[in-house]
This record gives structure tokens, C-alpha cells and sequence, in this order.
């Protein structure tokens, strides 16, 4: 699976960003999708993840009323809505995908994407 993230960009606090992670290669349907961000000077850590259905859903705490994660299989895409961005939400995002089953464990995922810099400014 080959993954592309895009959608990164300049924003305010307040403001509204989605996130596309575009896949290629083998059956997309069959993997769950995580994002993951990591910001300067800090680990990598979980935001979002769905499951290979799109029926199955969670997010960090810190995220949580204010992202949505979804899927479309029959475009291989997931996304990222990002409402009412905050400062803290400055950093490089990452979708990763693994067979079947999601978890917020980031070392559990088979496949990355190059990541996608968002900056909020606040």
C-alpha cells in the first residue's frame, strides 16, 4: 500500500483544514488508516484512526468535537476534517495504514505517507 498525504497549509486559530490520504496498490478496503502528527521537537503521536469498513472510529482526547476522520473506499481516500484549529495543532501529519484492525499504537502500522505540514497561527 502506498499512501500519499496532502491537504496541509497555513491557518488560523479557528479555522477549518482536511486532510486527504490518498492509497494505491493492494485492496485499500482491507486496511484501517491512522493519522498521526508530530510537531517540532516532540514524538510522533495518534490523532485519529477508522477502521478497514469505515463502521469504526476514535480519536486523541485532544482532538476529539474537533476532527472527523472518514472514508470513501470506492476512491481509496481518507480524510481528515479539522475544525476550530488551535496553535497546538501545528505539526506534520501522517496517515499510516495496517491490516484490518486499527489501534493507536503507532510502531503497529505497516505503511506510511510522507506527512503534510499544517501551521496554525494563532
Amino acid at each position: 500500500v502506498q499512501l500519499q498525504a496532502s491537504g496541509g497549509g497555513l491557518a488560523q486559530a479557528g479555522d477549518s483544514l482536511r486532510l486527504s490520504c490518498a492509497a494505491s496498490g493492494r485492496t485499500f478496503s482491507s486496511y484501517a488508516v491512522g493519522w498521526f502528527r508530530q510537531a517540532p521537537g516532540k514524538e510522533r503521536e495518534f490523532v485519529a484512526a477508522i477502521s478497514w469498513s469505515g463502521g469504526a472510529t476514535t480519536s486523541a482526547d485532544s482532538v476529539k468535537g474537533r476532527f472527523t476522520i472518514s472514508r470513501d473506499n470506492a476512491k481509496n481516500t481518507v480524510s481528515l476534517q479539522m475544525n476550530s484549529l488551535k496553535a497546538e495543532d501545528t505539526a506534520v501529519y501522517y496517515c499510516a495504514a495496517k491490516y484490518l484492525v486499527y489501534t493507536t499504537t503507532l510502531s503497529l502500522y505497516e505503511y506510511w505517507g510522507q506527512g503534510t505540514l499544517v501551521t496554525v497561527s494563532s
